[in-house]
């Protein structure tokens, strides 16, 4: 005996005429194996709602149900989720209607004329297994699609053209594009090294995966992210190959890698800073209290003058120090709720004459929400101001018309957004890795101490700062700062 018939099975039959509901239900009954729960519904929104509610294991539909037909109760239970087996009665056979009730999602479909009780046993037979192994790979995809669906990484379907043909939400959050424009690029086009990209193409086409590969992404917003990548090349069931993958993100990662290595690096030349101060202070205030001293005693201008050299020398050397030592140690900070657009008001007029004289074109987009946050203002101003004075600077060598200044402030995801962004030379890969390096700097005169300063300010306010730059097209400073909560 078939298993699927050793237990009781509910049938409804659907039809309008009660000598046929009659007719089929003793057929069904003269099914010697089988133990059969019999119910009769003569009307399509009787019908319907059994359907709707899973009421039966199985339903013999009539194709003339009154004013409508059984095609359109067909089509209309599978769109009201009925995965039960659906087996629809002709009076005469007609190939169109078969065709189109098998092609809706019939399991079946019988002449009245031609009933008897071994047909009907093997249909019900046959709509039992089938139904069981259909509804088990239902729920095995519908697993599949929740864990596709719900994956925190980025997970995605590709032709062996590369192009998208299926991505969960996680992806359209990561690359920031909508379902329609991902459908229409290929994965190389969002790999931001042109070489890396090129690779990646020529392995998956020839069929071979990728396993763990860093790569940097360029969302819809222009913003880099670093990612891992993994995909490798699969068949489906017609023989057909394709690609998947997963990408997740860890740019928050190599962020405080970064972060934890600035901060490993004060911290270094901190040390080193204190313990040349402490070697250096002692004989520079000798030096100092014996000038001090013989500008006292001697009398010849010719000597004062020299004297008076070493003197200013030594004052010069001591303010070095101090300015060192300040650099190198955690700022202290008040912190106080304050607006981030009024802090820039008074950013931006410290820093007009300098704008003015090198002639920069200031465009400012500013939200009008008032954004609070909990820093101290004077520190928070000498960050900002740094990041502008290098930026003007930035474009001493530019043409007049082409020295650009946009200053932008925004808010994202419980963030406080300040951007600067200049149009001068750019910074090379090499130099942007130690730009906030203590000491390093690209200037002539300078000591490496204002960005390195910004730097801890801003960690000090439990922010961080982003930088993008590109020769000859300029560079973009991002401060990310946590919004005050009340």
């Amino acid at each position: 005996m078939s298993p699927f018939l050793q237990k009781k099975t509910r049938i409804l039959l659907v039809d309008d005429d009660q000598d046929d509901y009659f007719i089929t239900s003793e057929y069904i009954r003269e099914i010697e194996e089988g133990q059969f729960e019999i119910a009769w519904a003569n009307t399509y929104q009787q019908a319907l709602s059994y359907m709707k509610e899973h009421a039966f294991d199985i339903y013999f539909v009539d194709y003339r149900l009154g004013a409508k037909t059984g095609v359109e109760l067909l089509k209309e239970a599978i769109a009201s989720k009925c995965e039960e087996p659906i087996i629809l009665l002709t009076g005469k056979g007609n190939r169109a209607i078969d065709r189109e009730a098998m092609k809706l999602g019939a399991f079946d479909y019988l002449v009245k004329s031609e009933l008897n009780t071994e047909k009907l046993e093997r249909t019900i037979r046959y709509a039992l297994e089938r139904s069981s192994y259909v509804n088990a790979i239902k729920r095995n995809e519908r697993k599949y699609r929740n864990i596709f669906e719900q994956s925190m990484d980025a997970v995605f379907i590709a032709d062996m053209d590369l192009k998208f043909r299926d991505v969960n939400p996680a992806a359209k959050n990561l690359l920031g594009y909508s379902t329609e424009t991902l459908y229409n690029l290929e994965l190389p086009e969002i790999i931001d090294d042109e070489l890396t990209s090129a690779r990646l193409r020529q392995l998956l086409q020839a069929g071979r995966g990728i396993n763990d590969r860093e790569v940097d992404v360029k969302t819809g917003s222009g913003e880099k992210k670093s990612c891992i990548l993994s995909a490798s090349v699969e068949t489906d069931e017609e023989g057909q190959s394709y690609i998947q993958g997963i990408l997740h993100d860890i740019t928050n990662l190599r962020k405080n890698e970064w972060l934890t290595l600035q901060a490993e690096k004060l911290a270094a030349t901190g040390r080193l800073v204190r313990t040349l101060a402490h070697e250096v202070r002692n004989p520079l205030n000798n030096i100092t209290l014996s000038a001090e001293q013989m500008m006292q005693e001697v009398n010849d201008e010719g000597s004062l003058l020299y004297i008076n050299v070493i003197r200013r020398n030594s004052i010069r050397i001591s303010n070095i120090i101090a300015e060192l030592l300040n650099s190198a140690r955690p700022t202290d900070i008040e912190l106080k709720v304050i607006c981030l657009q009024n802090l820039m008001e008074e950013v931006m007029a410290i820093c007009a004459d300098s704008i003015r004289l090198k002639q920069v074109k200031v465009e400012s987009h500013i939200l009008q929400e008032p954004l609070y946050v909990l820093a101290d203002m004077e520190k928070l101003k000498i960050a900002i101001i740094n990041i502008i004075v290098n930026a003007v600077e930035a474009m001493e060598e530019q043409p007049e018309e082409g020295r650009h200044l946009y200053i932008r402030i925004d808010r994202k995801e419980g963030l406080a957004i300040i951007e600067v962004m200049d149009s001068g030379c750019g910074i090379s890969d090499e130099n942007l890795g130690r730009l906030f390096e203590p000491y390093y700097t690209s200037k002539r005169n300078g000591m490496g101490l204002g960005l390195a300063s910004t730097l801890n300010i801003i960690q000090s306010h439990k922010g961080y700062i982003d930088v993008n730059s590109a020769l000859g097209k300029g560079t973009t400073f991002t401060i990310n700062l946590p919004l005050h909560q009340e």
